[in-house]
């Protein structure tokens, strides 16, 4: 049986062969992004190269990308739902198109020599029907009758068959690839019915071709992109689902060895819970790999939720308190041959899933005293981190009743605002490309540059979010600035800017980056050309040289002045700054 591992790899080379560059993972939290909180799909990350910018590894690209997704984590537990996993993609940067795709899609998922050799009887195929924004998808239609039946292709809607990143991007109609994963072969269907056996998960979707030919602005398609390209994406969980011929995520080589060591801790049965457990613990490694720690807010607030899920979890099926730490090591022990910062970051992971389950355990105990008071399902949900899967198990022993309905609309009016309030939350990036912001991500350099000259060089950014209003930077440092700290530091980055200073951008290696000591984002991995922005004095001595790709301005005099506003504590080590421009 084909191990998650030799499809990981064989996918890497076909693509290679066929002339494709293979560039690492980009970081879990994005750099410049601030649509989300992590990287949702492949594509993302390489937004700027869809929209015409030249990547320097090229025109072909491929990749396997490491990405979080929660708006379905109600679902995880069914057979494919899980939110981290690995997106297997190749792009092409205005070179080939339709037929290529196409064509080596359905070759790596049925040669034998080359791919995953799964039966083509098996597959079926949707390409998109045609709607105002763009028609008919005939030109895949056609392509696909080279290789499948015609019964087995069918025409459907843009909400099943229609990708953009957001509501601002590259966008376009694609074509997707399912597979039959019943026992006994469903065979020739109606549209009809293909439909009813995607529902039941008796057709599993494991490949995606969009074809980026369309550019969307304000949610609405603007036009076609100067170039088109091509953004193909297969979750390595669901293709090595099928490798290996079973119906479930979690019965595959990547949660095998989870489950086997939550079924030796665990005191009760209950399939569902140890998938969710498994799942949850899997990706609050990645998280916490990737420098993220529990909080209430960001990346923090998702990691947090996932954790004490899993402590929920963990206690119906009887798990000893303390024990979820050695779920996180069969995690560690699966991935450390591929992603070596869960290795490197091993004792911090140990450390965080540990305090997270303990302080969960005291939460839930201030949560029963509440719950005996009487108090709201909504107040326990969201003062206390009471689940409401546990109030209800809880009224129901008691022979009392809970409001879902109130519940879930209390939860849906919070919710909408929490989503309003992270319009300008900490997400990692640019919150657009306007004149202001671009002139605060210049000042945002000049910052880490001065903290690193008043706190010393071991202050490292954490993480930004900058608007037309504020830049917001999180740094190490582990205790509050002095006020004659953070007046300094202001005074510094004024200097700079009175200076005059030029602002240039070089690409280079990145070992010849890293050699001349080139500031890193915390937990990034970067491609081997980069892109260094300067910023140096007439004489060509640098004030600052970081990895990342832009935009700025051209000279600090172009800045104002710089006024740093607030210094707060973000989380366990890390300090928070907001600063303008005026």
């Amino acid at each position: 049986m084909m191990q998650s591992e030799e499809i990981r790899s064989r996918f890497l080379a076909f693509f290679e062969k066929r002339g494709h560059a293979i560039i690492p993972s980009a970081p879990l939290v994005p750099l410049n992004d601030p649509s989300v909180l992590f990287n949702t799909a492949g594509m993302q990350p390489l937004v700027p190269y869809l929209l015409g910018q030249t990547h320097p590894s090229g025109t072909r690209l491929a990749n396997s990308q490491k990405c979080v997704r929660t708006q379905d984590i109600e679902e995880v537990g069914d057979k494919t739902h899980d939110t981290f996993f690995e997106m297997l993609g190749n792009w092409s940067l205005g070179d080939y198109f339709k037929k290529e795709a196409i064509e080596w899609s359905y070759t790596f998922l049925t040669s034998k020599e080359e791919g995953l050799g799964l039966d083509p009887k098996r597959l079926y195929v949707t390409v998109f029907e045609g709607d105002e924004n763009a028609p008919k998808d005939t030109e895949a239609f056609d392509i696909w009758k080279q290789f499948v039946p015609e019964n087995r292709i069918y025409y459907m809607s843009a909400k099943s068959n229609w990708w953009s990143v957001g509501e601002n991007g590259p966008c376009g109609p694609d074509t997707e690839m399912f597979y039959d994963v019943t026992t006994e072969g469903l065979g020739d269907l109606t549209k009809e019915e293909y439909m009813r056996a995607d529902d039941a998960q008796k057709v599993v979707e494991i490949w995606n071709d969009v074809f980026m030919q369309y550019e969307k602005k304000d949610g609405k398609v603007i036009g076609k992109l100067a170039k088109a390209n091509v953004d193909t994406g297969a979750g390595l969980e669901r293709v090595t689902m099928v490798a290996q011929n079973t119906d479930n995520v979690f019965a595959t080589d990547l949660f095998s060895g989870l489950i086997t060591k939550i079924n030796e801790l665990a005191t009760q049965e209950d399939v569902i819970a140890k998938r969710i457990i498994a799942d949850h613990i899997r990706t609050s490694v990645f998280m916490i790999s990737a420098g993220v720690f529990p909080s209430n807010t960001g990346q923090g607030y998702i990691l947090r939720r996932l954790l004490r899920r899993a402590v929920r979890y963990s206690n119906v099926i009887g798990m000893k308190a303390g024990t979820l730490s050695h779920v996180a090591e069969a995690v560690i022990e699966k991935y450390a041959p591929i992603y070596h910062e869960v290795v490197e970051h091993k004792n911090r992971i140990i450390h965080e899933v540990n305090q997270e389950e303990i302080k969960f355990h005291q939460t839930l105990e201030k949560g029963l005293k509440e719950f005996e008071k009487g108090t709201d399902p909504f107040i326990l949900a969201t003062t206390y981190g009471f689940p409401i899967e546990l109030t209800t198990e809880l009224a129901k022993e008691k022979g009392l009743t809970i409001d879902l309905e109130d519940f879930r609309t209390k939860m849906a009016e919070h919710q909408k605002l929490s989503q309003t309030a992270s319009a300008g939350m900490f997400k990692g990036g640019l919150a657009n490309h306007n004149e202001k912001t671009i002139r605060l991500h210049t000042a945002h350099h000049l910052l880490l540059a001065a903290l690193q000259q008043v706190l010393g060089r071991d202050v490292k950014q954490r993480g930004s979010n900058i608007t037309e209003e504020r830049l917001r930077m999180d740094f190490s440092f582990d205790r509050k600035m002095t006020d004659d700290e953070k007046k300094r530091a202001e005074e510094i980055v004024n200097e700079s800017i009175r200076a005059g200073l030029k602002v240039v951008r070089r690409e280079m290696s990145r070992a010849d980056a890293e050699k001349i000591g080139a500031e890193m984002e915390f937990g990034a991995k970067y491609p081997d050309t980069v892109s260094i922005y300067f910023i140096e004095d007439v004489e060509g001595n640098p004030v600052s040289k970081e990895f990342c790709g832009g935009p700025h301005v051209l000279n600090t005099s172009e800045l104002g002045t710089f006024k740093l506003q607030k210094e707060e504590a973000s989380s366990q080590g890390v300090r928070r700054i907001k600063a303008t421009l005026t």
